[in-house]
């Protein structure tokens, strides 16, 4: 009756993540040989008809998002499986110098780990649309979102505020390093993220940890998806930054060591996005701190952080990575990647991503800076596109159709977002100020969606009471949460928008 039971395999569902534990050997987040650099996690996924190799990670004592722990001898990975059937693993630890960082070879130590192979079987999903196990992965389709092995596209509307989304007090290790006074940005005090208004969005059975932390988030993800909104823009490291209070690190001045209970918290938060189908906009820096890692090289310090965001969080279905805000040269940010740097971070993304999610670049908001960096990079194989920022909204469509143009003319048509309405200091007014949103709905939500955007997102502006830095509560535009999704319905439903081109000329003046 054993043996019977022994051969019973595992069952997941298609699309939704597999999470393995391993028993390695015991380290910590301090340990004095570092276990993120000097060791490497790798995981083959094998199944008759593809195969995935990909990282894991150290997780401490396997439940730090509950323990809080920075030690331990557990080792993970996250999978996300697309084919049903039978799956095969098997997990190698390596150990080395720098590892982390290097080829692996034939004189790599390997570590003994428990259980490191097995089987498991993969049945169909029992979700339903918006959650994103029911569809699966969203790729770059010739400049627009499809899902992965379907004929479905998709199209995004949402929040690109707060930009510092995870500066959030329930998270491990958070804080404000200094609050933001500066002219012509998003103003700050010590305070982090709570949202407090959200808490009464929170059901009963949504996630939660250490005694009911993460209600207010989790809640603010349930408002948005009840609005129909579907992303979220968020920062994962803004260190020198505007906010000054996320980063993935356990210090904030040590870019080789990573907090791992804090990133198991993202994670429980993530998920939960992804089963309300909240697509989730991962921007991996700011334009102040676009040379902090290896001068703007991609480096051993960048590389690192690449590595571990793409383990930890690159199983996601509904994802993709923004290479930085505002990057590259403008004569407010002197201090820049140049055009070699930015190739160099996008072909190394391409490289360690094993699904191939759409990398972006966002934009200055006007020319010549804008065009002075995107002329250089477009066209450019491994970047699927921008995140467009536009400071007058009357010219957010003609912008659109304009690198639409370029691309396409390169024979690489970009998927470009409509991510950032100007000016900075108002953005997108609360309900109060402006109901029906008037030009906002106009000129950026149906001019740029008829213009090829991919889809938008709302930008708060800087002199209002809720901010790009301090917004606590989405329910002062909840009218135009209902005008965005109006569009949406409207493009998903009706229009098939993948195959149409913009032609301004058509329309009328009057």
């Amino acid at each position: 009756m054993t043996e019977d039971k022994d051969k019973v395999l595992s069952k997941y569902q298609k699309w939704h993540t597999i999470t393995l534990s391993f028993n390695g050997e015991e380290t910590s987040e301090t340990a004095e040989i570092n276990p993120f650099l000097n060791y490497k996690s790798m995981v083959n996924f094998t199944h008759e008809q593809s195969q995935y190799a990909i990282r894991g990670f150290y997780a401490a004592d396997g439940s730090a998002a509950e323990t809080s722990a920075n030690s331990g001898s557990v080792w993970q990975v996250r999978f996300t499986p697309d084919k049903i059937g039978e799956w095969s693993y098997e997990a190698t630890l390596y150990k080395g110098e720098e590892i982390a960082l290097q080829q692996i070879t034939a004189n790599t130590e390997k570590l003994p780990i428990a259980d490191a192979s097995g089987k498991f079987m993969v049945v169909p999903s029992n979700k339903k649309a918006p959650d994103f196990r029911a569809q699966g992965r969203l790729v770059n389709a010739n400049g627009y979102f499809k899902f992965q092995h379907s004929d479905t596209y998709w199209i995004k509307g949402g929040a690109d505020s707060p930009e510092n989304l995870l500066a959030y007090g329930d998270f491990d290790g958070t804080y404000r390093m200094q609050a933001a006074e500066r002219d012509g940005e998003s103003k700050t005090s010590q305070l982090l993220h709570q949202y407090e208004p959200h808490l009464k969005d929170w059901n009963s059975g949504d996630p939660t940890w250490q005694n009911d932390k993460g209600k207010g988030l989790v809640g603010a993800m349930n408002y948005l998806a009840s609005k129909g909104m579907n992303v979220a823009y968020f920062l994962t490291m803004n260190i020198k930054g505007d906010g000054k209070d996320v980063w993935p690190y356990a210090e904030p001045d040590d870019f080789t060591r990573f907090d791992v209970s804090k990133l198991a918290q993202w994670e429980i938060v993530f998920q939960h996005m992804q089963s309300k189908g909240i697509f989730l906009h991962a921007v991996l820096q700011e334009t102040e701190n676009e040379t902090m890692l290896d001068n703007g090289d991609t480096g051993s310090l960048r590389q690192l952080y690449f590595q571990e965001m793409v383990a930890r969080f690159g199983h996601h279905l509904g994802l993709q990575w923004n290479l930085g805000e505002e990057n590259g040269f403008a004569e407010f940010t002197p201090i820049a990647q140049n055009d070699s740097q930015r190739k160099a971070m996008t072909d190394y993304l391409t490289q360690i991503d094993p699904y191939d999610y759409p990398i972006l670049l966002h934009t200055h908001s006007h020319e010549p800076a804008r065009g002075n960096v995107l002329d250089s990079i477009v066209g450019y194989k491994n970047l699927d596109g921008l995140s467009l920022q536009v400071d007058k909204r009357e010219n957010a469509a003609k912008v659109v159709t304009e690198w639409k143009k370029k691309s396409k003319a390169t024979g690489h048509p970009w998927l470009i977002a409509m991510d950032e309405i100007g000016m900075w200091h108002t953005g997108v007014v609360p309900d109060s100020v402006d109901y029906n949103h008037d030009s906002i709905r106009r000129y950026v939500l149906w001019g740029t969606l008829l213009s090829g955007a991919a889809g938008v997102e709302w930008y708060y502006g800087a002199n209002n009471r809720y901010n790009d830095l301090n917004t606590e509560d989405w329910r002062t535009t909840d009218r135009l949460w209902e005008l965005t999704d109006h569009a949406l319905q409207f493009f998903q439903n009706h229009l098939p928008y993948w195959e149409m081109e913009a032609n301004p000329e058509r329309i009328s003046a009057v």
